[in-house]
C-alpha cells in the first residue's frame, strides 16, 4: 500500500471514530489487520450500543461523517434491517456497530486477537 492509501485510510478511519463519538458509542476498537496474511480489509473499526436505536443512530452518523468530511460512501452496507449488527464496507475499513449482546456473542476482537488492537476512549 503506498504513503497516499495509507494516509487516507488513516484519515477515514479517524472521522469513522469521530461518527461514533458523536452518539456516544460504547468501547471502540480499531482492529489493524494489515500484518495479518490474507485479510480482508485493513481496518476493522468496532463498537456497541445499548438499543437497536442507538445502533442505527451510531452507523447513521458514521455515514454522515464520512460522506461530509471525505465525500466517501460505504460500498456496501447490512444489517440495517434488525439494527443487532451493522457492517458498513469501505472497502479498506471494515465498520461493525453492534448491539451489545450480539457483540459479546460474536467477540470479533477475540477472533482477530493476533492483530494489533487499538482502544478509543469514549
Amino acid at each position: 500500500m503506498n504513503k497516499q492509501t495509507t494516509q487516507y485510510t488513516k484519515q477515514l478511519v479517524d472521522t469513522i471514530v469521530e461518527g461514533m463519538k458523536e452518539l456516544k458509542a460504547h468501547n471502540i476498537v480499531c482492529v489493524d489487520l494489515r500484518d495479518i496474511p490474507n485479510s480482508v480489509t485493513d481496518y476493522f473499526v468496532i463498537c456497541h450500543g445499548e438499543s437497536n436505536t442507538q445502533v442505527d443512530s451510531i452507523a447513521k452518523s458514521v455515514e454522515k461523517e464520512t460522506s461530509q468530511q471525505l465525500n466517501e460512501k460505504p460500498f456496501h452496507k447490512e444489517g440495517s434491517d434488525n439494527s443487532l449488527w451493522i457492517l458498513l464496507d469501505y472497502v479498506n475499513v471494515m465498520v461493525h456497530v453492534f448491539y451489545k449482546e450480539t457483540r459479546d456473542h460474536y467477540d470479533i476482537e477475540g477472533l482477530w486477537a493476533d492483530a494489533k488492537l487499538i482502544n478509543i476512549e469514549d
